[in-house]
This record gives C-alpha cells, sequence and structure tokens, in this order.
C-alpha cells in the first residue's frame, strides 16, 4: 500500500494534513497505537520541516506487514550540516516561524527518537531527502 501526499513550502495551514492522513489510515489498519503514535510524531516533524524550511516537496509512504517506510523529498536550501542539525536546539527557522510556534530545533532529533531507521542526504542549494523506517 503506498501513498503520496504534496506540501507546499510556507503553507502552515495545510501542516500535519499528510500525518493526519497516515494516522487515520494505521488506525483502520490496526496498526498497534504505540507505533501509530511514533510514526505520526516522525511524520509530523518532517512534514513542518519541509513547511518551514523548503519551496515544496513529496511524501511518500509504503505500509506493508513488516514495515512502515515513509521518504520525503524536498526542494529547497538544504542542509549544510546534517551533524549540527542533528543536535537538540539547533535550528534555523526563520524568526517568522519561530513566532507561530515552530521552528525550536526538535525536528529531526524527534524524527530520529521515533523511528527505527532515519537517514538524511541533503545538497545545498538544491533540496533534502529524509527517509524514515518503522519496523511493524
Amino acid at each position: 500500500m503506498e501513498f503520496v501526499y504534496e506540501v507546499e513550502g510556507g503553507d502552515f495551514t495545510k501542516a500535519g494534513n499528510a500525518s493526519s492522513a497516515v494516522k487515520k489510515t494505521l488506525k483502520q489498519l490496526n496498526v498497534n497505537p504505540k507505533v501509530v503514535k511514533r510514526i505520526v510524531v516522525a511524520l509530523y516533524e518532517a512534514e513542518v520541516n519541509i513547511v518551514a524550511h523548503a519551496y515544496n516537496g513529496t511524501i511518500k509512504v509504503t505500509i506493508n506487514s513488516e514495515h512502515i517506510h515513509i521518504v520525503l523529498d524536498d526542494k529547497g536550501p538544504g542542509i549544510p550540516d546534517i551533524d549540527l542539525a542533528m543536535q537538540e536546539g539547533y535550528s534555523t527557522a526563520s524568526s517568522k516561524v519561530r513566532e507561530m510556534g515552530f521552528g525550536a530545533g526538535m525536528g529531526l532529533p524527534n524524527m530520529k527518537k521515533n523511528v527505527d531507521e532515519l537517514n538524511v542526504s541533503s545538497e545545498v542549494d538544491k533540496g533534502t531527502t529524509v527517509e524514515m523506517i518503522t519496523y511493524l
């Protein structure tokens, strides 16, 4: 089973739509509620990162009997130093984004805490790809 969601950068009114849809699907599939919570937290953080930092992005969610595989690809400024970005509290969010209550520097750390595998690759001035896997 596969789902694809388009995310528009800067549109905070739709931030969380993909994670909400995935949550609904996982509940319908009777996935363990603890697993659902972990996936939704990680996906929401990743989705908000696209909205806050990128021009646009795509989220592809693949669900099978063994795992949930999520790949987020965005077009945006990229992450110059992934190791630094993985540190709690580090943020490059604009003051406007912070005023809205986002950009606390917990996105990538929260993703890492809530999935079994996290891979982040980025190219400055091109975009970022985040891959998350959670085993069922």
